[in-house]
């Protein structure tokens, strides 16, 4: 799927990393917890989260994670913005709670760990 297309079914707003939104990305997973993140996630292209402070933008580049929505409206600070612009990474913001989102993307065909569905 592409990231533009997690755009399109989120209806968000781009923040940064407009010029990657053709992007093809299989996988995604959601949390507020960094932690678990990193515990538990392998090949995750995106990352759904409520959770704004710089630590979210390191942990999805240690990832390689190549896009991070935000849930719920939440605004990432300028410095969040500006360590995801210097990682080529794409920044979203969507109305949508976490579970609704995660669910939309999961029933278009967004996998977990890579599977397809």
């Amino acid at each position: 799927m592409k990231i533009s297309t997690i755009k399109e079914l989120l209806d968000a707003e781009v923040l940064c990393g407009e010029e990657n939104l053709d992007h093809e990305v299989y996988s995604a997973c959601g949390s507020d917890m960094m932690s678990d993140v990193l515990a538990y996630v392998k090949d995750q292209a995106v990352l759904l989260t409520g959770l704004v402070n710089p630590q979210v933008v390191r942990t999805a580049e240690m990832m390689d994670m190549v896009c991070i929505v935000f849930v719920r409206s939440k605004t990432p600070t300028e410095e969040m913005i500006r360590l995801a612009e210097e990682s080529g990474m794409v920044l979203l913001r969507s109305k949508k709670r976490m579970y609704e989102a995660c669910g939309k993307l999961y029933a278009c065909g967004l996998g977990v760990n890579g599977e397809v569905k």
